[in-house]
């Protein structure tokens, strides 16, 4: 018999807390599976020997202007206020990204950005946002060309790097999501909250595991400790039936051992480097759209605004996900088309009957979630349990 309530896979953001709310909600004897030798999922971070806070799993910057997640998070951590820039290495000038008044004036004479400038806040207003695809469609020429300048300077080949694919085969729709900003703020996010948890995410995510009610086991591969049999719609775990409540955070083609295919995914590899100097770029991100193989660097010291002799930056260099070779079985983005949702949906369907299994986050909804996504999903769920 177990002596557990709930069995939770995953110690990651949709684990942790969906872990913390059946232990403190309902009393329950939780026990979380983690395949990793660490928790956090790739939120993970620890102390570089520089004293400056790295994350293993690349850059994680938490925004949010959902109030319940803010709170709810704010239970386990003090924050660091920080504000995201992003800037980006164009034809020899570092230049900040999305697009907006302050790059259109290091990349075009004073003359002319002052032209443009007047056409946007005319066309489409002070503050405004504008997708490339609907500024193609002006009227204006002017406007035409700095669409298209941005489309090939900031997007196709960073696309091309991030996904793998040539740039013809990048759907014109995609651009959608590429705006040009009228206005010179300069930040990547406009969330009312932005910050970072003062001691890093690892301790943000211990904290919430931090219960009477809760057990956490690493390095355990829970998919080869359960089973769900189809037939009379039971879990079985540790070969035995398994009658309390299932928590699923992994890939569900793992869960079903891949029977209708595997879910792909786009993987990254990083470079890490330790250098004999303070400061290496301006700010915590530079993005490399045309140049290199790698896509971006980041300078962890500035999230924290931390202070040392050394600095740490990581080269991010994306790949295709295999999750037979340990330098690429780290899935992070879902390949989103027709046939990798029709699969998605078939192992969702599997799931059909089991009334004591819950499928979520960012793996087990084969969905691209930020950090208060990942958060407001599981509160979400858990508060429908007691409906």
């Amino acid at each position: 018999m177990c002596e557990f309530d709930v069995i939770v896979v995953g110690a990651g953001f949709s684990g942790a807390v969906m872990a913390e709310r059946f232990a403190s909600q309902q009393d329950k004897k939780v026990l979380v599976l983690e395949q990793r030798p660490h928790i956090a999922g790739n939120c993970y971070d620890y102390s570089h020997e520089s004293g400056i806070t790295v994350h293993h799993y690349g850059p994680h910057l938490f925004h949010t202007s959902k109030e319940h997640v803010w709170q709810y998070l704010s239970q386990f951590t003090k924050w660091t206020p920080y504000e995201h820039k992003v800037l980006g290495s164009i034809d020899g000038k570092l230049v900040p990204i999305p697009f907006n008044l302050n790059t259109l004036y290091q990349l075009y004479p004073v003359a002319q950005a002052q032209e443009i400038e007047t056409l946007l806040i005319e066309q489409y207003g002070a503050g405004g946002k504008v997708p490339i695809l609907e500024l193609r469609k002006s009227q204006f020429a002017t406007l035409q060309q700095l669409a298209e300048l941005v489309y090939e300077k900031f997007f196709v080949n960073y696309t091309t790097k991030q996904w793998g694919c040539s740039p013809e085969d990048i759907s014109p729709e995609v651009t959608a999501r590429v705006p040009i900003v009228v206005s010179r703020d300069d930040r990547y996010f406009h969330d009312k909250y932005q910050a970072i948890p003062s001691q890093g995410y690892t301790q943000l995510i211990g904290n919430i595991l931090k219960h009477d009610n809760i057990e956490v086991r690493l390095n355990t591969d829970a998919c080869s400790l359960l089973a769900l049999n189809n037939k009379n719609k039971t879990v079985i775990f540790d070969e035995h039936e398994f009658t309390g409540t299932l928590v699923f955070t992994g890939m569900l083609d793992q869960l079903f051992d891949y029977s209708e295919g595997e879910l792909p995914y786009r993987s990254l590899q990083f470079d890490f480097q330790t250098l004999d100097t303070k400061e290496f770029q301006p700010n915590t991100t530079v993005n490399y759209p045309n140049e290199h193989a790698y896509t971006r660097i980041t300078e962890f010291k500035h999230i924290l605004q931390q202070t040392s002799d050394k600095t740490v930056i990581v080269k991010e260099y994306p790949q295709d996900y295999d999750r037979h070779d340990p330098t690429k079985n780290v899935p992070y983005y879902p390949i989103f088309n027709d046939k990798n949702h029709r699969r998605f949906d078939a192992y969702k369907m599997r799931l059909n009957g089991f009334d004591n299994v819950i499928s979520v986050g960012r793996l087990a909804d084969y969905k691209y979630y930020n950090m208060d996504d990942a958060v407001g999903k599981v509160l979400e769920v858990f508060s429908s349990l007691a409906d």
